[in-house]
């Protein structure tokens, strides 16, 4: 995966359409989301993925459901960018 930034506007429309249909986001989004907002994979075992990042109050869990992300752990996951970054 080609690493981006939170100002690349890739980003930027991921971010926007997970806040938009949090339902609606592949899991390979959100893993790019993440990783756009220095989020990173610490460990993996089945479908479940551990993302931790420097700043993060804590570790996110998340789950790959036939290819599509959870909508709340989309939502925790945009509330934890937003407490990283101080926009919340």
């Amino acid at each position: 995966m080609v690493p981006l930034n939170a100002r690349d506007p890739r980003c930027r429309d991921l971010l926007d359409g997970a806040r938009n249909n949090p339902a609606g986001l592949r899991f390979r989004e959100l893993l790019r989301l993440a990783s756009c907002h220095g989020f990173r994979i610490s460990r993996q075992r089945g479908s479940h993925v551990v993302l931790v990042a420097e700043g993060a109050a804590r570790p996110l869990v998340v789950q790959d459901v036939k290819g599509r992300a959870k909508a709340y752990q989309v939502r925790q996951l945009l509330d934890a960018i937003e407490a990283k970054e101080g926009l919340g």
